[in-house]
């Protein structure tokens, strides 16, 4: 019998099972795509500093590894229909960056080889279809009908779970109006953009719309927020991006697109993160849904696996008593996950304001910033939510 079984190979189940090994546990990884899978896009853009650090604590020198290939911009800059709002140079402080940015195929490359390393068994083309979970352990049956039984479970498959809805766990939240556009594009070499992050509320280039650029390894991405009633193809197609990306970026960059997506604002958490037996512990997208600004995604989830990973680990040393240690993770972690929740939902109000009083508030912010600046450091900080962490008790950041 492995001692636990992580479903799930994208960054939070490499990295649940990076720490289970890093706690000296026996680890199967099942993912239900083929080993020669192609993720494309930037997806996750961000691993925050914190994360970097529970990174190298499962695998020392990991962070380094992803730190030296990802970049970190000094520089953001806040426009207001094409007038600077804000503009900050911040100095890189000694030792670890406070994030990185590159592509989440990149941070997989670097965890998947770690997980390599640590000893971690991957088995590749495993599609979960069944979890029975017992007071002693867990069976897990693939869609061929091979099977798996483990001490414990850590559900990290996505969005669509398959655990969590095999334990009937349902999801609780909602969505936003309206969709966005992400696009991810790649440097022209020797004319390079600056590296910064730059947004524009209302730009006058897009009728409007708001848009923001993140630099990542090897090229930066674009994310325009639409109207609630744009038609898709006006602006998420490959050849609609050609048609609006030189308003953003300048020109040269149509035949420089990687990938071209659509996504709504998402916010939802599931009602439990464990089962009724406290053996199956769920973590990342299986456990919550948040939208993309604020980075809080991956990183959150990242959390949630060296959580996970520390309860099994304490319930298989039998500190804490029956069940303590993976009930302590569920209390904990869904504390955060629902703080980030609410601070997700601050996020859209301000990007997607139905208030006019939010809007007149921006208008005057920008008016007002060459005078006052902290109103442009307001609409720099506003579109990402409260700044990350968590209430006492909740696990501390994300």
């Amino acid at each position: 019998m492995s001692e636990v079984i992580v479903v799930g190979a994208g960054p939070v189940g490499l990295s649940a099972a990076l720490g289970l090994r890093a706690h000296g546990l026996g680890v199967v990884l099942l993912e239900a795509d083929a080993e020669d899978r192609v993720r494309p896009g930037s997806r996750a853009l961000f691993v925050h500093r914190e994360s970097l650090r529970l990174l190298d604590g499962m695998r020392p020198g990991l962070a380094a590894e992803i730190t030296s290939y990802g970049r970190t911009w000094q520089t953001r800059r806040t426009l207001y229909r094409g007038r600077e709002v804000y503009a900050r140079t911040l100095p890189l402080p000694p030792g670890p960056p406070p994030f990185t940015s590159l592509r989440q195929v990149d941070t997989e490359r670097f965890l998947r080889a770690a997980c390599e390393r640590a000893g971690v068994e991957f088995v590749w083309g495993a599609r979960v279809t069944g979890v029975r979970a017992t007071g002693t352990d867990v069976t897990v049956t693939a869609e061929d009908g091979r099977v798996w039984t483990g001490a414990y479970v850590v559900g990290a498959d996505g969005a669509r779970s398959a655990v969590r809805r095999e334990l009937g766990i349902a999801m609780e939240g909602g969505h936003g109006e309206g969709f966005h556009v992400v696009v991810d594009v790649a440097d022209r070499p020797g004319a390079e953009l600056p590296l910064e992050r730059v947004f524009h509320y209302e730009h006058p280039g897009l009728g409007g719309r708001s848009v923001m650029r993140v630099p990542f390894t090897g090229g930066f991405q674009v994310d325009l927020q639409c109207r609630d009633d744009d038609p898709r193809e006006a602006y998420g197609t490959e050849e609609a991006v050609r048609e609006w990306l030189p308003a953003v970026v300048g020109d040269g960059y149509g035949d420089r697109i990687l990938w071209v997506s659509t996504y709504r604002f998402v916010r939802k958490v599931a009602a439990s993160f464990t089962d009724a037996h406290r053996r199956v512990l769920l973590v990342g997208e299986a456990a919550h849904l948040f939208p993309p600004f604020g980075a809080r995604g991956m990183n959150s989830g990242i959390a949630d696996a060296a959580a996970a990973a520390g309860a099994v680990a304490a319930e298989a040393a039998g500190v804490g008593g029956a069940a303590g240690a993976v009930a302590g993770f569920a209390e904990v972690r869904r504390a955060a996950a629902l703080f980030n929740s609410a601070a997700a939902g601050a996020a859209l109000d301000h990007l997607r304001p139905r208030r006019r009083i939010v809007r007149v508030k921006q208008r005057v912010a920008a008016a007002l910033a060459p005078v006052l600046p902290w109103c442009g450091s307001w609409l720099e900080h506003a579109p990402y939510g409260p700044r990350h962490g968590a209430p006492a008790g909740a696990g501390g950041k994300y």
